[in-house]
Order: structure tokens, then sequence, then C-alpha cells
């Protein structure tokens, strides 16, 4: 979100491009951008090898590889994972989606992928970070047609996102829909009750309509969550790793499809495209279907 690109490598065997290994000065933040305090979604833009992230947002996300290296490389599964549902989405016939909590934009942006396979899709981009904001729409200035809009609304009150007057002129509700929450609900505490959460985004939904979700698990690593967890509670949102159960029980409601709940590694992936522990990727995935 706003300063120097980060040095940070490319998973194995990915090409990075020239405009991500380019390192610029953009150290000053924007007004009314809080950059004395980490913020998860620049900490994300970090471990993606983006630029839009300060010195603070480096410093704890340091602070996470030291303990937890691998969080480079399951940013990135995180984010392939994303591309990977929005594509079998399309291709199933959806052509509206609400990407919730939608982060920075990096490659691979969910207009991009869908509108490949269907130009006529729709797109609502919806997070309540300033600078994430800021960047959409940016972004949006650039060539993305009518068909893509971005709005300010936070997770925790679905309602009044998909009652936004922007998303009402965008979206059909009579029609399926795809909701995506991925790699966000594991910044939801229990007391915000994430399942609640998801049951409210599943009673607006027409039947037809998906849901795809990834959520962090330390279920191969119970080890890693004190430290980490400790650097989460001094940035902008803890974290709440959680097990497997707890995630499954979020989906309820809805129909999985093949492969069910999987890390996002496995989730529909081109078979041999990876040597990598499917554990490694430290979140958990699915996709699902509202009957």
């Amino acid at each position: 979100m706003g300063d120097t690109l980060s040095s940070g490598a490319a998973p194995p065997g990915r090409v990075r491009s020239r405009a991500e290994t380019t390192v610029t000065s953009r150290d000053r933040p924007q007004a009314g951008i809080d950059a004395a305090r980490p913020n998860v979604a620049r900490m994300y833009d970090y471990f993606l090898g983006g630029k839009d992230n300060y010195a603070v947002d480096r410093e704890a996300g340091n602070k996470v590889l030291a303990v937890l290296p691998e969080a480079r490389t399951a940013s990135w599964e995180n984010r392939e994972f994303l591309q990977r549902a929005v594509r079998f989405l399309a291709m199933r016939g959806v052509r509206q989606f609400i990407d919730i909590g939608c982060g920075l934009p990096t490659r691979g942006h969910v207009h991009e992928v869908a509108q490949d396979e269907a130009p006529s899709s729709r797109v609502v981009y919806v997070d309540y970070d300033p600078v994430v904001l800021a960047h959409a729409r940016a972004l949006l200035q650039k060539p993305g047609g009518p068909n893509v809009s971005v709005v300010e609304g936070d997770l925790r009150e679905p309602e009044k996102i998909f009652a936004d007057p922007a998303v009402q002129a965008l979206i059909d509700f009579d029609k399926p829909v795809a909701v995506l929450v991925v790699a966000v609900l594991h910044f939801v505490s229990d007391a915000e009750d994430p399942h609640g959460i998801v049951d409210r985004i599943r009673t607006w939904l027409a039947p037809g309509s998906y849901l795809a979700m990834s959520h962090g698990t330390a279920d191969s690593r119970p080890e890693l969550v004190p430290p980490v967890t400790d650097v989460y509670q001094h940035v902008s949102s803890s974290i709440f790793a959680r097990p497997r159960a707890e995630i499954a029980r979020m989906l309820d409601g809805f129909e999985l499809v093949d492969p069910g709940l999987a890390y996002v590694r496995q989730w529909r992936a081109e078979s041999g495209t990876s040597d990598l522990d499917p554990e490694g990727s430290l979140s958990l995935g699915a996709v699902g279907r509202k009957a």
C-alpha cells in the first residue's frame, strides 16, 4: 500500500516479472493513511512481492517470515486458489462475483480471470481499508469496463455490503452470485462469529450461487500458532488459525464441489505442478454451492 517494492523472491518455479522486481522510492504515506502500524493487507502485499507496503509492514512481515518462512509461498498459493476458483465458477456459468476483503491489487485480478472466460462477467470488489480502496479504484481507471465496481464494506456486516446501491446496481441477487472470501475469515475473531457471518451471506444468495473460501489453519504446525499470533496482535488485525473441523463447519449449508475442503495447493491444481507438501500452503480452501 504505497511504499517501496519488497525484495521478496517469488515461490520456487515462478518467474517474476520486471514490474515485480523493480524497486521504487514511494516511502511517503498517502494522506490519511496510518503508516505507523503494520497493516495486514500491506503485509500480504509484501509476501506477494508487491510494491504497496511500508517499512513497518516489511518489519512485521519479516518477523512472521523468521518463524514461518513458508509465508511467501503460502500467500501465492492462496492467490492462485482464488484464480482457479474464479475460473472454475466462470466456466460453470457464473457471471456475478463479489470479492469481499479483496486486498491490494496484484496480478490476476478477479475481473481479469472472470472476463477472460466470459466478457459479460460483473465483479464487485469490497474492502474497508482506505489504501486498498484507493488502489482498487485507480486500477479501474484503466480498462476494466462498466461491469466492475469497488465499494467500501466490512465482511462483518454482509447485509450492508449487499444492500449498497453500487452493489445493487451491478449484482442481481435473484440470479446466481459467487461470493469470494479468500484469506480473510481468519482475521475474524470467535467473538465476531465467523460461522454466523457465512450463514448470513448464504441467506442473501439465490439457489445456484457459490461461496469460495480459504482460511488459515495450523493443524500441521501447531507450534507456530503462538509466535505468529503474537506478531499479528501488534498489527491492524489479529489472526486466528482454526482447525479443519471449525473451518468445515463454516461451510454448512453449501454443497462442496470436488475435491471438497482441501489445502489450497491441492484444490483443482493441475497434477504434477508441484512437489511441495500440500500442508505447506497453511490454508484450507473450498467452493460450495447453495442448492
